[in-house]
């Protein structure tokens, strides 16, 4: 049995380029096929053996309600009405939602800084007795094998490793829109460049994103005081602080990983969703070859 059992996946921003929907619903619960990206976050960590899912919501909002409200609520009243209907077999995903390990909602800290950092700070209580544990951020979508199984996986290999991170090869067009992993000589992480402006200065085409195994002395240099650049705390700095003192293993997906940061990432990681995973793709490609 794997020691890891815990898994914290955040949604802590207002995420003004989805704006006006996201002043409504936060923005994973906008649909990939005919799930909330949320749920796809939760399913991954499922699928990996995880027992216990802590969602750190933006603080201020309706969103710790609505992810409370769609893990949670039993939909009798629906049940009912299907049942009463003679469709009950389309409540099944409800039922799926429903025997989900334990899933439980927080809001962010508003005491602590901006930054990608503060949602795994927020969540310290719930993961500060474990062994380690996964970060998620919903932004990021794995199609095929999930991170989270390959990360615990790499980490059982490991077991003296500061943190696991995951990684996969991006073309060299892209390189200025990421943070490119730099890897020692043992080819664990020695440090990320975030954003290189030419293609010259990223050290390798490994890019790092937001599927994270952190073993709770993370915590050590993930507070307040140890804020970044533009005044964040960002968690790639306090990794890159466990990488000075340990191993911090880099795992390749084995699956492929795809972003929902922006609308225009959102659509196209929308449609890959569809085409390989979806029993219509062939009605979509259909539709596209068409128009």
């Amino acid at each position: 049995m794997s020691s890891v059992k815990k898994a914290i996946i955040t949604d802590a921003g207002f995420a003004s380029r989805y704006l006006p929907i996201t002043k409504t619903i936060p923005k994973a619960m906008i649909p990939i096929g005919s799930k909330p990206v949320m749920q796809l976050c939760v399913e991954e960590c499922v699928e990996a053996g995880i027992e216990e899912i802590i969602i750190v919501a933006t603080p201020n909002s309706k969103s710790k309600e609505i992810y409370e409200d769609y893990f949670h609520n039993k939909a009798e009243n629906v049940h009912a009405l299907l049942e009463k209907q003679g469709k009950l077999d389309r409540f099944k995903p409800v039922e799926e939602i429903l025997n989900f390990p334990k899933i439980t909602v927080i809001e962010q800290n508003t005491a602590l800084p901006y930054g990608n950092g503060s949602p795994i700070v927020s969540a310290k209580d719930y993961v500060k007795d474990e062994e380690a544990f996964v970060v998620l951020y919903s932004d990021d979508l794995i199609l095929g094998q999930g991170d989270v199984n390959t990360l615990i996986k790499e980490y059982e290999k490991h077991p003296e490793a500061k943190a696991v991170i995951a990684a996969q090869e991006m073309p060299r067009e892209v390189w200025n829109k990421y943070g490119m992993i730099a890897l020692k000589d043992n080819g664990t992480l020695s440090h990320i460049v975030e954003k290189p402006k030419t293609p010259d200065l990223s050290p390798s085409n490994l890019t790092s994103y937001g599927r994270y195994l952190l073993t709770t002395e993370v915590f050590e240099y993930l507070v307040p005081q140890n804020t970044g650049l533009d005044g964040e705390l960002w968690t790639v700095d306090a990794i890159t602080k466990l990488a000075e003192c340990g191993d911090v293993i880099v795992a390749k997906s084995e699956g492929k990983w795809i972003t929902t940061g922006d609308p225009k990432n959102y659509f196209m990681a929308h449609l890959e969703y569809v085409l390989s995973e979806t029993d219509y793709a062939d009605d979509v490609r259909k539709f596209v070859a068409e128009h």
